[in-house]
């Protein structure tokens, strides 16, 4: 699986951004998530979204803000960002895991093994 995020960059604070993530055709049978990473801590889960779509999940610390979606004719997954905080700033990484739903680690906000990962995308949010 090959996963590639982008939209990253510096945004104020209350401002709003759109990560993508374009992945390989084999990805479109994954359940997907994005995880983030601020400097000196540890990698952590953000949202998550089943094959078709249908269902999602959320950190508290995004929960009404954050939006993960996906369109599987274009093997890509996106995350809106809305009302960002500095404390969103971070790495951004986008991932794969060929479980099923009830399976996978995503559904409970966490990673394992078996995740694929792409390269990060920054996102800085000024105070």
């Amino acid at each position: 699986v090959q996963l590639q995020a982008s939209g990253g960059g510096l945004v104020q604070a209350g401002g709003s951004l759109r990560l993508s993530c374009a992945a390989s055709k084999r990805a479109v049978s994954n359940v997907m998530g994005w995880f983030r990473q601020a400097p000196g801590k540890e990698r952590e889960f953000v949202a998550a979204i089943n094959r078709p779509g249908q269902i999602t999940f959320y950190a508290d610390s995004v929960k009404g803000r954050f939006t993960i979606s996906r369109d599987n004719t274009k093997s890509t997954v996106y995350l809106q960002m809305t009302s960002l905080k500095s404390e969103d700033t971070a790495v951004y990484y986008c991932a794969a895991d060929s479980s099923s739903w009830v399976r996978s680690p995503f559904s409970r906000g966490n990673y394992g093994p078996r995740t694929d990962w792409g390269k990060g995308t920054l996102v800085t949010v000024s105070s």
